[in-house]
């Protein structure tokens, strides 16, 4: 079975030796053997197999003077590292290179030739066969140059671990390390430059564009790529072609036809120049101009695209290409090239004679009778026309210099230098096994390959780590996807007025590290469209939408293809062609042909305006009138009324009242912070010091008439210090509301631009809901507690009845604030703070008007009523009230017993209360004397109960105080209670509401 594999393999090595003859591979032999693949050929003659006899090799057609300077730069490479006495030292490199003649099926029968070589090595079959002619392995190889070959020759090279640095092939797929685990490149991925490609036509608002990609692994993976950015940046593909070299003339026919008739006038093309050139000539012949070509990097400065027969058609053409490298003594090696010269280059015959236009005479197979050659040139991949005639005889001492060609174009050396540094990084790499140290290996255990047993897979694995400077200074290493990024210049082509030839005019570059938004930049000014305009060409599916407009989309339509639409309120266009309006900045708004905003309006609750005044003067009012009461008790605190209602608590009262008020006046104007966060607590805290009086005055008067005998615990805890302590303790707690309000979520100025789109809303941003209403609660439970008191005092004596003035305050407050709720739920803006304004000021006015108006009008207009006898007779009046009720219970107790018994009705008590039941006063008095009476002497009360009326009659006379109470025994507690600052009738006389 061995055996047989050796034949097999030195079979197969045997016919690609045949199918690569001598003058068709260069080849030197070395320590360390590097393969090389380049297009010598654009193609191979079309023939016809009809296997009636053994198929031969197809013949390579169409001379590359590019891909043979590509070669000439692997091989300076090589000769560069073999004489550097540091890289690699007392180690020479050898190659095998041949021509892919720029298809797959060459590619893959010198690809072959590697493997086999390859294959023989590791049988070891020395024993079988003597072979002194032994080849070293191919550890590596270079190339090639298409994606779709390189794809073809990765799969197969994969297999067996060899290592392919490609210098020009740029498939986003060849990343794929699943599939091409041995393949590298020193050329950028096509990834990048479709990014760039959507760039430039986003740069120049064009949104309507064809594609045309090469049917291959380079077209068609570049072309999908641009797709997906295209659909990013909202561009719309009219149609999307494939073409390729070998497509029949219906085909293109069909493409032209597309490319005619469509309204795209940019037309990206992912392509080589062979593959474009069968189209661009069709195109030429139809004489269809007005296009722009952006070209991909492949054909960007291809001679076979850019000639000057050809500019017409493509003289706008804005392509990549990729940066320029630099070789120093490249152009010298290039011009030593010489037949005799170059031995071990079996290319360069035909390459002399190719250029110069004739042939060597040692049996050549370009006689002079050969026919139809095909010149090309091109940065590769260019040709020139076939003509039919006899060549002459070859001097050779032709001079190379003289002669134009692509061949001696290394101004700007790109693939070149691709190459050039694919060699280099394979020589770094084995320079790394070579000063490999034991332990530090990349290998199992630390360990090191052997240099001089070097295997194609430990060269593989050190690329995959490689790290090293080039002659520019630059780091070299490959990604994990075996690739290097790289940037791109982008060219536009020009007519070069002195020779009429296409030059590549630099207008730019596209830098891949930059940020995504900065990588573009292209000099307009260095552009010229159609070969002469400075003009941007129009490539849109609609007309421009003026500003104010924007872009509709059109049912059934691409994206591109749109209506103009006036812009919405709030938003603006000041531009031509916006693809959408742009919102106003938050404090604008639209002006009213949408071309530009204007500020918006602001509304809060101000001062100047109508409403802010009305309520600012309400607010005013009430503070006037506030201190007007406070004045009023102030002047007249010495008399009884004053002192009846507590002067303390009712200045404190009057106090919280003013701050009442004027907190309302912090809801009006400019919501600032320092207000926002000032006005509900002010208002809070004052409502509740207010109420908290009025409940403290209210219980105490309550629990000090309702007490039978008074005691020294009554007076102790109806002090007046423990009567600020109760009104203290009850704001407190409002307080501690607020501060924790405040540091949790402090109310801030909030402006509001959610209600109306013309309109800003400055208004308070409460913080928490929560809070606002555990203050306002709060306020209404003390309202309540103290409404419950209030109501149970409304039958106080007279001068005291203001608890029910109280009692319809406190329903003045709950009606205010009840409906205060759903107000400040259903309004905004600056009526928020208005309702809550109305609130305050109702209330305010109401506890105001309820409690101290009736006492003003009795100090300031009644001055008769503001008398001590007044207050004296109102309050005996009212322990009486208590002493008849008693009374009469016991008579009717008695009068039912006698009864039951049959006896007659007993006495009534022996005291200046008469009991008659159901019967009137006999000789009552006119009701004039009654008061003057009452006036001058005292004072007489009826009490009517259910079963009969007491008449009450009280004598004060200042004079006879003592007398008074020495005859009336029964009285005496209480006369000598008028003289006496702790007697109950004193207490229960001055003790406020």
């Amino acid at each position: 079975m061995t055996l047989y594999s050796c034949c097999l393999i030195l079979l197969l090595f045997t016919w690609n030796t045949a199918a690569y003859g001598p003058n068709q591979r260069a080849q030197k032999k070395g320590d360390i053997i590097l393969g090389g693949l380049f297009p010598i050929h654009f193609g191979v003659a079309a023939k016809d197999q009809d296997l009636k006899s053994r198929p031969e090799s197809v013949e390579c057609i169409r001379y590359n003077f590019r891909g043979f300077r590509w070669l000439q730069a692997m091989i300076f490479a090589i000769e560069e590292i073999n004489s550097s006495p540091t890289l690699l030292p007392n180690m020479t490199l050898g190659y095998r290179i041949f021509d892919t003649c720029n298809t797959v099926s060459k590619a893959l029968e010198a690809t072959l030739s590697f493997v086999a070589q390859n294959k023989i090595d590791s049988l070891n079959l020395d024993e079988f066969c003597n072979c002194s002619e032994h080849i070293p392995s191919t550890i590596a190889v270079v190339g090639a140059t298409g994606s779709g070959i390189s794809t073809a020759v990765a799969n197969l090279l994969g297999l067996f671990y060899i290592p392919q640095v490609s210098y020009a092939s740029s498939s986003r797929l060849l990343s794929n390390k699943n599939q091409f685990k041995s393949f590298l490149r020193t050329i950028p991925n096509d990834e990048h430059q479709a990014t760039a490609m959507a760039d430039i036509i986003e740069y120049f608002r064009w949104n309507w564009v064809g594609t045309i990609a090469a049917d291959d692994d380079y077209g068609r993976p570049g072309i999908e790529k641009f797709r997906e950015e295209a659909e990013e940046r909202d561009i719309c593909i009219d149609f999307s072609e494939l073409i390729s070299q070998y497509s029949d003339e219906e085909e293109i026919q069909q493409v032209v036809e597309v490319i005619q008739n469509s309204t795209a006038r940019v037309i990206v093309v992912f392509s080589s120049g062979p593959d474009l050139e069968p189209l661009i000539k069709e195109i030429v012949r139809r004489n269809i101009t007005g296009k722009i070509w952006l070209a991909s990097e492949a054909w960007a400065s291809s001679s076979l695209i850019a000639m000057p027969e050809f500019f017409r058609v493509i003289g706008s053409t804005i392509g990549f290409a990729l940066k320029a490298g630099q070789i120093p003594g490249f152009r010298e090696f290039l011009q030593k090239v010489h037949p005799k010269k170059s031995s071990n280059n079996g290319f360069a015959k035909e390459f002399w004679e190719e250029t110069f236009n004739c042939y060597l005479p040692d049996g050549s197979k370009n006689s002079p009778a050969s026919t139809s050659f095909h010149k090309g040139h091109e940065e590769g991949l260019g040709a020139g026309n076939g003509t039919v005639a006899f060549r002459p005889p070859c001097t050779g001492d032709e001079n190379i210099t003289s002669v134009e060609t692509p061949y001696m174009d290394y101004t700007h050396l790109r693939i070149s230098y691709n190459v050039y540094l694919a060699v280099y990084s394979i020589a770094h790499a084995l320079q790394d096994i070579y000063t490999c140290t034991p332990g530090k290996g990349l290998f199992t255990n630390g360990s090191c390959a052997d240099i001089k047993k070097v295997e194609a897979w430990q060269v593989l694995k050190h690329l995959r780590h490689l790290n090293f400077t080039n002659n520019m200074g630059e780091q070299v290493d490959f990604d994990e996807f075996g690739d290097l990024v790289g940037n791109y210049s982008i060219i536009n082509w020009h007519l070069s007025p002195e020779d009429g030839s296409v030059v590549f005019e630099e207008v730019g570059h596209y830098n891949v590290y930059a940020k995504k938004g900065e990588r573009l930049f292209i000099n307009e000014n260095k552009i010229l469209w159609s070969g002469f305009s400075k003009e941007v060409p129009f490539s849109n599916c609609s007309r421009d939408c003026l500003p104010g407009t924007r872009k509709g989309i059109i049912e059934g339509e691409p994206t591109c293809c749109f209506e103009c639409v006036d812009c919405p309120d709030g938003e603006y266009s000041d531009e031509t062609d916006a693809s959408a309006c742009d919102k106003c900045p938050e404090d604008y708004w639209s002006n009213e042909n949408h071309t530009s905003c204007i500020p918006k309006q602001i509304e809060f609750l101000s001062w100047t305006e109508p409403f802010g005044i009305a309520l600012t003067l309400f607010a005013v009012l009430g503070i006037f009138l506030t201190s007007f009461v406070l004045g009023v008790f102030t002047k007249f605190r010495n008399t009884p009324i004053v002192k009846a209602t507590n002067r303390e608590l009712s200045y404190l009262l009057l106090f919280s009242l003013l701050c009442c008020f004027s907190s309302s006046l912090f809801f009006i104007g400019e919501p600032q912070n320092w207000t926002c966060r000032l006005r509900q607590p002010a208002f809070g805290i004052s409502f509740v010091l207010c109420i908290s009086c009025i409940l403290v005055k209210t219980n105490r008067v309550l629990l000090v008439f309702e007490a039978k005998i008074p005691t020294s615990l009554h007076r102790k805890w109806w002090g007046l210090n423990l009567q600020f302590l109760l009104v203290f303790l009850c704001t407190f707690v409002q307080i501690v509301i607020c501060v924790i309000w405040l540091y949790t979520a402090p109310p801030s100025s909030y402006r509001n631009h959610e209600l109306e789109d013309e309109i800003i809303f400055i208004t308070c941003h409460e913080g928490s809901l929560m809070a606002l209403g555990f203050l306002i609660g709060y306020t209404c439970l003390l309202a309540a507690i103290c409404f419950f008191f209030a109501f149970k005092s409304r039958k106080l004596p007279e001068n005291f009845n203001e608890a029910k003035f109280i009692t319809f305050s406190m329903l003045i407050f709950f009606i205010v604030w009840i409906s205060f709720i759903p107000a400040y739920a259903s309004t905004y803006g600056k009526f928020v703070s208005a309702v809550e304004v109305i609130a305050i000021l109702a209330a305010s006015f109401g506890l105001l008007a309820c409690i101290f108006f009736n006492k003003v009008y009795i100090i300031l207009f009644k001055p008769s009523r503001n008398t001590i006898e007044e207050v004296r007779c109102s309050t005996a009046a009212h322990a009486f009230k208590v002493a008849a009720r008693a009374t009469l219970r016991r008579s009717n107790v008695s009068r039912k017993r006698s009864n039951s018994l049959g006896g007659s009705t007993g006495s009534t008590p022996s005291s200046s209360i008469s009991s008659k039941s159901n019967h009137e006063d006999p000789f009552p008095l006119p009701a004039s004397a009654e008061r003057q009476r009452q006036q001058q002497h005292g004072c007489k009360q009826k009490v009517s109960f259910g079963s009969g009326t007491v008449t009450l009659s009280l004598s004060f006379e200042e004079p006879q105080k003592n007398a008074m109470a020495n005859r009336n025994a029964k009285h005496r507690n209480s006369l000598e209670a008028q003289n006496s600052d702790d007697s109950l009738m004193r207490h229960r006389a001055l003790l406020p509401l």
